[in-house]
């Protein structure tokens, strides 16, 4: 039995003070966007709910899909890399980047750096040699393999899309018939929904149908994602069978907002390479605001339909 959770959209808060040279760019947008919305509903004590109930349950790795910051500026950034250092070792945590993370020219860069402990392939270097791609991305945890594809780039003001390029598609599919011939259970992670129509236009993911061809040619077995703010499920065709596509909402979106509050995915792998067992549990934040509990659970069996478990067949399979 191997268990991995999965949160995204952490938006770190509150936001440092800014010099008019950074405002002077499309951060102004956001900076008006966090003040008059996402500062009355993204709270850090939400957050601190969430990790406590989620490392409680003690997972063997935690899954991050992006968007850490608000604006990328560089104390964001080292802020977001110092909080993952007190979450977990890089060893155990594993992050992409979203398109908060990439808000400007060069801070995608910057985020990749600052964090690449928790980014990083098993055999790249302990340095990221910033002449070559990083992504996609592939590590080996037990009976999975985890491959991060990156669609976080610099957007115009009021867009927020994701691009994932014909480079990255062809290398996700060497990874993934790389991990399916050892026999892993393979994990996508990506931080823009790859599903037609799972976002608006100006925040869509261009290279959606790249994406779906790199699936369903080199196979996978879940794919996860953040953006929306949504608790989501799509499915993509695979190599062999359908893949489950996974959405959570932020992990710091407190009650009383449009979006869903927060949660997150706690998942419990079982059996062997052709017969997987995948238990989703998801855990959110109470309508109080002051509490983590369970609100939804499936088990995903291969190409059939996801059904839905009561809490004594959960305890049955477990």
């Amino acid at each position: 039995m191997y268990k991995f959770a999965h949160i995204s959209d952490i938006h770190l808060g509150p936001l440092p003070q800014l010099t008019l040279r950074e405002l002077f760019s499309k951060r102004i947008t956001g900076f008006v966007n966090w003040h008059r919305n996402r500062r009355k509903h993204l709270f850090v004590n939400t957050l601190d709910l969430i990790l406590s109930d989620l490392k409680a349950r003690q997972p063997d790795q935690l899954m991050i899909t992006g968007d850490l910051v608000n604006l990328a500026t560089k104390i964001e950034t080292r802020l977001a890399g110092e909080w993952l250092r007190t979450i977990g070792d890089p060893q155990d945590t594993t992050v992409v980047p979203g398109n908060h993370d990439a808000y400007v020219p060069g801070a995608h860069d910057k985020s990749v750096n600052e964090w690449y402990p928790f980014i990083k392939s098993d055999d790249d270097p302990a340095e990221w040699p910033e002449d070559d791609h990083i992504f996609p991305t592939i590590r080996r945890r037990g009976p999975i393999a985890i491959i991060g594809c990156s669609t976080s780039n610099a957007t115009l003001p009021f867009s927020a899309s994701g691009y994932f390029g014909s480079r990255q598609a062809r290398e996700t599919v060497n990874l993934l018939k790389q991990a399916g011939e050892e026999g892993l259970f393979r994990v996508v992670m990506i931080h823009h929904p790859p599903i037609h129509g799972a976002a608006a236009s100006h925040k869509r993911m261009l290279g959606i149908r790249r994406f779906g061809a790199a699936i369903s040619t080199g196979g996978a077995e879940l794919v996860l994602h953040g953006h929306t703010h949504l608790n989501t499920l799509y499915w993509l065709k695979g190599r062999e069978k359908q893949v489950p596509v996974v959405g959570i909402a932020s992990a710091s979106q407190g009650p009383g907002g449009h979006k869903p509050r927060a949660a997150y995915n706690l998942f419990t792998l079982t059996g062997e390479p052709g017969n997987w067992s995948l238990l989703r549990e998801r855990y959110g934040l109470t309508e109080t605001g002051d509490g983590v509990a369970l609100d939804d659970s499936r088990v995903f069996y291969g190409a059939m339909p996801d059904q839905k478990l009561s809490v004594p067949e959960m305890a049955r399979l477990l």
